[in-house]
């Protein structure tokens, strides 16, 4: 994979991701010695260049871990999407296309060994979780940021990978929700909140709480010696 040595920064490559009968479009950004392989699931609306996610993957980029950024949309199903709304819920969908992102990730020489975390948004979290229950030999830790893990449905009983909700403390229904989908879940979970955050985490200083808890958690599921 190559980097860009001149300024001693990783270079952000793009990738076109096979599936099915569809290419999805992704940015792979590999560091020196990566510790894992962070996967996102953007969530409703989105996409790979969400600058909330694009902000939190450079700090992970930059504390050791390889990022993957994609759209889980073809552009032509983007188009629909703003007009229906019809594939931003669509959690098999969703899902199915993060599996695939992970199964591609297996025959990149940079990142095949590495293990994986689903990171996902609102109703990209459902997509992560359900993804890490259909790959349990892949998945290390799911992340999910002011999500919908409630989407995730049946999924969630099967997920063996520890879990991370991340909900603001000013989104009241989404918190309620997660709470409620920890029922499901017989993998180890925790709920975090960030006092005075809302459900896009706009606040001054809300999404950096957010990647000091991802970090948190990411030194307990990878430890660095391993």
């Amino acid at each position: 994979m190559a980097r860009n040595d001149s300024t001693g920064s990783e270079a952000r490559i793009p990738v076109r991701i096979p599936h099915r009968d569809i290419e999805l479009d992704g940015d792979l950004t590999v560091p020196a010695h990566p510790r894992g392989l962070v996967v996102f699931a953007h969530g409703s609306g989105s996409g790979r260049h969400s600058p909330r996610n694009q902000h939190v993957a450079a700090d992970l980029v930059a504390a050791g871990f390889a990022t993957l950024l994609m759209d889980l949309l073809t552009q032509a199903e983007e188009a629909v999407d703003v007009e229906t709304r019809e594939h931003r819920f669509d959690i098999p969908l969703l899902a199915a296309r993060v599996v695939s992102a992970i199964d591609w990730a297996q025959g990149v020489p940079d990142v095949a060994e590495l293990p994986v975390i689903a990171f996902g948004a609102s109703t990209g979290a459902a997509a992560a979780l359900v993804a890490a229950a259909k790959r349990p030999d892949r998945v290390a830790g799911v992340v999910s940021r002011g999500g919908r893990p409630d989407l995730a449905g049946d999924a969630l009983a099967d997920v063996r990978a520890p879990v991370l909700l991340i909900v603001g403390g000013n989104d009241l229904v989404v918190i309620q929700l997660n709470e409620d989908a920890t029922h499901e879940l017989t993998a180890p979970f925790d709920i975090r909140i960030v006092p005075g955050a809302t459900h896009l985490f706009e606040e001054p200083g809300a999404l950096d709480q957010v990647i000091d808890l991802v970090l948190e958690a990411l030194d307990r599921w990878l430890p660095a010696h391993a």
